[in-house]
C-alpha cells in the first residue's frame, strides 16, 4: 500500500507544497488516466492531450502557492487543463472532438454525453449503432462554440456545478447559467438538423 492511499488529494498537494518527496508524483499518477481522456475529449488528438497534460501539471507547480487550500484540488486542476486546451485550440484555429460514446464520469448509469442532455430533440431510430449515434452527436456539437462547448464539458462530464464553472473560469454565475442556457438550445437545433438529414438519407 501507498503511503499516500490514505490521504485526500487536498492533503498531497499540501504535502507537496511543503517539498515532501514523493507527493507531485502522486497527484500525477491519480490522474493521469481521468486527466488525460477529458483533454483528449476537448482537444482530439492523443499526442497533443499529452503535451496538455505535461503543461497542466507545470501550471500547478507554478501556481502552487496561489492554490486556495479551502477549495478541491480536483475542480482547479481540470479547470487548470480545460484552459490549457483552450490555448491550444484557439492557437490552432481547430474544434475540438468528444468521444461521446465514452461513459461520463460518475455517471453510475454509464450515460453517455447525449443522454444526459435533457433537451427536447428526437431520438435516433434504435436501429442506429452508438458509432453512427456518436457521429450524430459531434456533427451537433461541432455547431457549437468553443465557449459553450467547454461549459457543457465542465457541467456534465466533470459534473461541476454551476457556482463551480463560475469560480473556476472567473466569469459571474448568471453567464454561466446563459451559456448553458444558450449551449443546451444551440445543441437542439444542430441535433434536429442532423437527425433530419440522416433521415433523409
Amino acid at each position: 500500500m501507498s503511503e499516500w492511499s490514505t490521504q485526500s488529494d487536498e492533503q498531497v498537494f499540501e504535502a507537496f507544497r511543503a517539498e515532501e518527496p514523493g507527493a507531485y508524483r502522486e497527484l500525477i499518477e491519480r490522474y493521469h488516466d481521468d486527466l488525460l481522456r477529458f483533454l483528449t475529449r476537448m482537444v482530439g488528438d492523443r499526442a497533443a492531450a499529452e503535451d496538455i497534460f505535461q503543461d497542466t501539471f507545470l501550471q500547478v507547480h507554478i501556481s502552487s502557492g496561489s492554490f486556495d487550500s479551502s477549495r478541491k484540488f480536483r475542480p482547479w486542476l481540470f479547470t487548470i487543463g480545460a484552459n490549457k486546451a483552450r490555448d491550444w485550440l484557439r492557437k490552432r484555429n481547430r474544434r475540438k472532438t468528444v468521444e461521446l460514446s465514452a461513459p461520463i464520469k460518475k455517471s453510475e448509469s454509464g450515460a453517455s454525453f447525449v443522454d444526459l442532455l435533457q433537451v427536447d430533440v428526437p431520438s435516433p431510430d434504435a436501429a442506429m449503432d452508438t458509432a453512427e449515434r456518436d457521429e450524430m452527436v459531434q456533427r451537433a456539437l461541432d455547431q457549437l462554440g468553443p465557449a459553450l462547448r467547454e461549459v457543457l464539458l465542465l457541467a456534465y462530464f466533470q459534473r461541476l456545478s454551476y457556482a463551480q464553472i463560475a469560480e473556476d473560469l472567473d466569469i459571474p454565475l448568471g453567464t454561466v447559467k446563459s451559456r448553458m442556457h444558450s449551449a443546451v438550445a444551440a445543441f437542439a437545433r444542430a441535433w434536429q438538423s442532423v437527425s433530419k438529414g440522416e433521415q433523409s438519407l
